[in-house]
Order: C-alpha cells, then structure tokens, then sequence
C-alpha cells in the first residue's frame, strides 16, 4: 500500500465525491452494525446472509465509483506522464477487486 496523494484534477468534483463515499460508507458502517444485532439476536440465518449480500453490493459499488475515478485522474495523468507501471498497477488492482 503506498501513501500517494490521489490526483486531483477539478477541487469541487472531488468534494462531491469524497461526500458521496462517505455517505454510502456510513450507510455500510450501519449495516453490519446491523447484522451484528441480529447474529446477537440469533435472527433466522437467511435473513443475516441477505444483509451480508446487501452489504457487499454496496462495498462493490463504492468500488466502482473510486475505480471510475482513479482510472480518469490518476491512471490518465501517470500515462501522460509516461509512468506506464501504472498499468501494471491497475491490473492487478482488478485482479485482487475480482477475486
């Protein structure tokens, strides 16, 4: 894990993304607080693998929006840059969201 500053390109468009994450995080964060409750509650199992599934639908798209948005600054201003290790980077950053 490397501690690079994200790129950024439009400061306002960035805002709205960082809210937007965070938003939909603190939904997540809710959720398994949630299943929590209801694995102490011996709630029907079903029911808790349902939420489960909720949850990483919601994880996967918070990931779709960060990898959207690395991929259009980040990715594109390395290969403009001619960092084309980037690329290697990148791959196996999908393999690792794919697995």
């Amino acid at each position: 894990m490397t501690e690079e500053k994200c790129c950024i390109i439009d400061k306002q468009e960035h805002e709205k993304i960082k809210k937007n994450l965070n938003v939909r995080l603190n939904r997540i964060e809710g959720q398994i607080r949630g299943i929590k409750k209801m694995i102490e509650n011996d709630i029907y199992c079903d029911d808790i693998l349902n939420q489960i599934s909720a949850v990483k639908a919601a994880l996967n798209g918070v990931s779709k929006v960060l990898l959207k948005r690395h991929i259009n600054t980040c990715v594109v201003n390395k290969i403009q840059n001619n960092d084309l290790e980037v690329i290697d980077e990148m791959i196996e950053t999908i393999n690792k969201m794919l697995k």
